[in-house]
């Protein structure tokens, strides 16, 4: 992983108090899982969070998840039938990426665990909606990831030059 969660997260409580939006000291912080990881067991009661997948290299995909969503947080990005749009799923459009690393539907949820670092970063309730909403954007800015959004606005697949 090459940047820093406090920095970032720093750098969005500066950046919400330019735009006059008060956020309580310790209402957001952060857990940082290194590779190899394990997908969180469950998301704290009440909490609702923004996590980041990231690579040596890269910053792979930023997400946000509510209060009722368990298994798009602890979940859903391992598999890539288990939502619409998860990591997983894109893993497996990027032919670049399924043929240097093997991927498949039954080795890419390990792949990401064994690949990437995930940091997820726990919010107070209080923060969901636009706030919550402002963090996943600051972050998506921020660390431009490559798997995120629609095909036609993202940064797109991995080239032929670029690592996971």
């Amino acid at each position: 992983m090459n940047w820093e969660p406090k920095q970032l997260l720093d750098d969005f409580l500066a950046a919400a108090k330019q735009g006059g939006i008060e956020i309580i000291p310790n209402a957001i912080s952060f857990e940082t899982l290194d590779m190899p990881h394990r997908p969180p067991s469950r998301l704290p009661k009440g909490k609702v969070a923004v996590y980041v997948f990231s690579s040596k290299e890269n910053v792979l995909k930023v997400g946000q998840v509510g209060p009722n969503s368990q298994p798009r947080y602890t979940s859903h990005h391992y598999n890539p039938d288990s939502s619409g749009s998860n990591l997983s799923k894109s893993l497996l459009m990027d032919e670049y990426a399924t043929e240097k690393y093997d991927l498949n539907e039954k080795t890419v949820g390990e792949w990401i665990k064994k690949n990437t670092d995930r940091v997820n970063f726990i919010i107070d309730p209080d923060y969901y909606g636009p706030v919550l909403t402002l963090f996943e954007a600051f972050l998506q800015c921020r660390l431009n990831p490559i798997y995120e959004g629609n095909a036609s606005r993202r940064k797109g697949s991995l080239s032929k030059t670029e690592k996971l």
